[in-house]
């Protein structure tokens, strides 16, 4: 199957790989000329034959909106367009209505795996019509990882969005946990290592997950932590569940709390918030804040 590609980022040139791995042709544009495979929107769309399928993977907000604009002038009846980058819920309907006036066919779809998507697979939740769906199967197929899992229909335009704004606030509340639990072993002069701790946590416990073995991997790399600040960003979609939530009058006091420590984290030094920036790191390539050397009065 040939796809077009719009941004060529940590995610998006990783999923360029793997579905090329997976057989399809991938026409990718971005920005950057360096990884480029054409030098405009155009030059891609030109290079694809009908119906057109086009991947947007740039940045949520006015990035991605910018992008479905001059995709509608074009793409024609019968293509489909598929955003995959973190957008917010709400703006998928928008988006949808405005490509749907030229007959153009829109897909919403909540991507997760990071930086080790390439290898292991993306889980994908997909929003949209069922015969747009059916119509880009084939990449879905190629991205998500082998099994059963990994792969949803979750509804109608909006619906892949709004699953994985929630998948991520859980993963807000699931990281802070860990991040918290880490903190107290290492305040408490009681454990002798708690890297070894962690680790034996990754058979047989119930808390056992794919956060925890990266947080013993950054752990590993780093057995305090001592190279990274106690200080966390958000991304955006911690803050839209906690709004979803008091929208609908969903008590949410795990997740909030998480997004409220990302928010304090900001103002001091955060033990646990080295953790949670950790973790994003190892999951995501999410950059991170250096700590300063400890002065004078620090060592005193």
């Amino acid at each position: 199957m040939d796809v077009g590609l719009i941004g060529l980022g940590k995610m998006g040139g990783n999923m360029r790989e793997r579905l090329r791995a997976a057989g399809h042709t991938v026409v990718g544009f971005d920005r950057n000329p360096d990884v480029s495979d054409v030098d405009s929107l155009q030059a891609m769309v030109d290079k694809l034959p009908s119906p057109k399928v086009v991947w947007v993977m740039v940045p949520a907000g006015e990035p991605t909106k910018a992008t479905i604009r001059e995709l509608q002038d074009l793409l024609g009846e019968g293509d489909v367009v598929i955003d995959g980058g973190n957008s917010r819920w709400t703006d998928d309907k928008i988006n949808g209505e405005a490509l749907a006036s030229k007959g153009i066919g829109f897909v919403d779809c909540g991507v997760s795996g990071g930086v080790w998507g390439r290898e292991n697979g993306y889980a994908l939740m997909a929003g949209g019509d069922k015969q747009h769906i059916e119509t880009v199967q084939p990449i879905f197929d190629a991205l998500k990882p082998e099994g059963e899992f990994g792969w949803v229909h979750a509804g109608g335009i909006g619906a892949g969005h709004f699953s994985k704004m929630v998948h991520n606030g859980i993963e807000y509340g699931l990281m802070q946990a860990y991040a918290e639990g880490w903190e107290l072993l290492t305040k408490v002069d009681v454990v002798d290592n708690v890297t070894e701790v962690f680790r034996s946590w990754r058979e047989g416990t119930v808390i056992r997950s794919w956060l925890l073995d990266l947080l013993v991997a950054a752990l590993d790399d780093d057995d305090h932590l001592d190279q990274i600040a106690g200080w966390a960003e958000d991304s955006g979609e911690g803050r839209w569940t906690v709004e979803a939530a008091i929208d609908n009058a969903v008590p949410m006091p795990a997740i909030s709390s998480a997004l409220f420590a990302r928010f304090a984290s900001r103002q001091d030094d955060s033990p646990a918030m080295k953790a949670v920036s950790a973790m994003r790191n190892q999951f995501g390539g999410h950059a991170t804040k250096v700590s300063a050397p400890p002065t004078t009065a620090d060592k005193s």
